[in-house]
């Protein structure tokens, strides 16, 4: 997945709003001219391994009283409701008791971006943030790679 990189949020992404200084953020690129909404189906259209994950999550969490599925039941991206999209970005998630959650996948000048901001409100949401860390960046570097072979498939 070396075509997957670290990169910085576009300064263009409506995400930008929400993150102040202690809130966690990261960004991933791949090349890609995929459509943001495209993108972003294609993103949350998780392999079995990550459904596997999430229903370990789901069941280590349920007893906390943690949201487990999608708390609306309008447009949405996989599980995650969308709050914002333009023609350029679909911005998704939700808020939770331990923490604030946004995705957003944009796709500007022949990359698709992926970024996540987590806003923990208490000790449970630093634990949880840290726990699945390493689960989250294999995730997200899988997602893209996933675009990218997506557009691929597409140029051939």
């Amino acid at each position: 997945m070396s075509y997957v990189s670290d990169a910085k949020l576009p300064a263009q992404s409506i995400l930008h709003d929400r993150v102040a200084p202690s809130d966690f953020l990261d960004c991933y690129s791949v090349k890609s001219t995929i459509p943001a909404r495209e993108a972003a189906e294609i993103i949350t259209d998780f392999p079995g391994w990550t459904n596997f994950l999430m229903r370990i999550r789901k069941a280590v969490t349920t007893p906390f009283g943690l949201l487990n599925e999608n708390p609306t039941k309008g447009d949405a991206i996989g599980i995650f409701p969308i709050e914002a999209e333009t023609n350029t970005e679909v911005l998704a998630g939700f808020n939770d008791k331990h923490l604030d959650f946004r995705v957003s996948v944009m796709s500007v000048d022949g990359y698709v971006f992926f970024a996540t901001w987590v806003h923990p409100h208490n000790i449970g949401g630093k634990i949880y943030l840290k726990t699945i860390m390493p689960f989250h960046i294999l995730i997200c570097r899988n997602a893209l790679a996933r675009v990218h072979a997506a557009d691929v498939r597409r140029i051939k």
